[in-house]
């Protein structure tokens, strides 16, 4: 297309370019205002033809339009729906199988604390002393070092013999069993 293309919107009087499609009788750009003005225009030519002058008017449309209100009675006096969401109310969803979540992509965060309560995440989040989920996943993997740590401590001392040869946990295992004790 070259320059001689262009045309002078009758609405704002800028250059623009006619869809192709509809060249030859396009005078307004695509601009909201001037898509008004076009159409604001073109009723005003349309009624102003003879044959269009009583074209809502006469007895054949009073009484299309009478029997069109009475099929539909109280129309216009329907009051609008305040408050109507423009989408479905969220439903809570119980949690999925962990077959399930295993599969589905989640963040480190997620990952540790699928099966926890959200009270645990609250009690980090205040211990850290912010909401921020990177830094709950910072303290998150502390604590759950320090966890291991202490389970793998108290294996390895399980695991040891005692120096009596284990004679103290049996007799601390016939105290439980005794049934003269409280």
């Amino acid at each position: 297309m070259g320059l001689g293309d262009r045309r002078k919107c009758n609405c704002c009087l800028k250059l623009f370019r006619p869809d192709p499609r509809n060249r030859r009788h396009q005078c307004y750009c695509s601009a909201p205002d001037c898509r008004a003005a076009s159409k604001t225009a073109s009723q005003a030519r349309w009624l102003a033809k003879p044959e269009n002058q009583s074209y809502f008017r006469g007895p054949v449309n009073v009484a299309r339009v009478r029997a069109w209100r009475s099929r539909h009675p109280g129309y216009w006096r329907k009051g609008r729906r305040a408050g109507i969401a423009l989408q479905d109310v969220s439903m809570v969803q119980p949690i999925g199988s962990a077959m399930e979540t295993a599969n589905s992509a989640r963040s480190p965060l997620q990952d540790m604390l699928l099966a926890q309560p959200a009270v645990l995440i609250g009690l980090i989040a205040h211990i850290v002393g912010t909401p921020l989920q990177d830094d709950i996943v910072r303290a998150t993997n502390r604590l759950l070092r320090l966890g291991q740590d202490i389970l793998a401590a108290s294996a390895a001392w399980a695991a040891t013999p005692a120096p009596d040869g284990g004679a103290g946990r049996d007799q601390l295992r016939d105290v439980r069993q005794d049934p003269r004790l409280p």
